[in-house]
């Protein structure tokens, strides 16, 4: 009679063991499911994180580009308006000094019509050639300047050929009289100089050469 129970008890022993072990496998899945849970989520949140700062970049980037362009515009505006307070400044100055022009004429005219031999015309012939300097020098500060090319070569950009002379004193196309100076603005011509140009006696002058 003990040998089936020996028998009997090992299978018992076995039994239990396999069980020991099956409830052992199935801790080790728990475990195990439990450690690779956290590095999915984890994994999941890193990519979430990169995919958001990925956003914010790109984001950042747009704004950055568009604070460039506003910028771009803005200094193009500003470029323009300059361009166009400077040009609405330099029309009116040439106008005003346009109209100063027959001003200075007319003191010139004056000193050259006058007798300066004579004591009682001297002194205002002096005070009207000292308010003709002082016009000058005042209005040179803002860049007007005579054309005066007695003697020069002809130059169709700052002359105007009233007439043409033979002369055999002259080289052709020479300014042989000045009727009426000439002045520029800031290197632009504003009037240009009225003139007597020479010729040669047998040929004739190409003013516009």
């Amino acid at each position: 009679m003990s040998e089936p129970r020996d028998v009997q008890e090992q299978q018992e022993e076995q039994n239990a063991q396999q069980a020991e072990q099956q409830s052992a496998d199935a801790a080790q899945e728990t475990v195990q499911a439990q450690e690779d849970a956290p590095v999915d989520e984890n994994a999941q949140r890193i990519y979430e994180l990169e995919t958001a700062l990925s956003e914010a970049q790109a984001t950042i980037k747009e704004q950055q580009d568009g604070v460039l362009r506003a910028r771009a515009e803005m200094e193009n505006a500003r470029r323009r308006a300059e361009g166009e307070v400077e040009k609405a400044r330099k029309f009116a100055l040439e106008r005003f000094a346009g109209e100063l022009l027959p001003v200075i004429d007319n003191l010139e005219r004056a000193i050259e019509m006058g007798d300066a031999d004579n004591e009682a015309v001297k002194p205002l012939l002096e005070g009207v050639e000292m308010t003709r300097k002082t016009f000058i020098s005042s209005i040179e500060k803002f860049g007007l300047a005579p054309v005066d090319p007695q003697g020069e070569n002809f130059n169709p950009d700052l002359h105007q050929a009233m007439s043409m002379q033979e002369s055999a004193e002259h080289e052709p196309n020479t300014v042989m009289a000045v009727m009426q100076k000439g002045y520029t603005l800031n290197g632009r011509l504003l009037r240009p100089a009225m003139v007597m140009v020479s010729r040669a006696p047998s040929d004739g002058v190409d003013t516009k050469a």
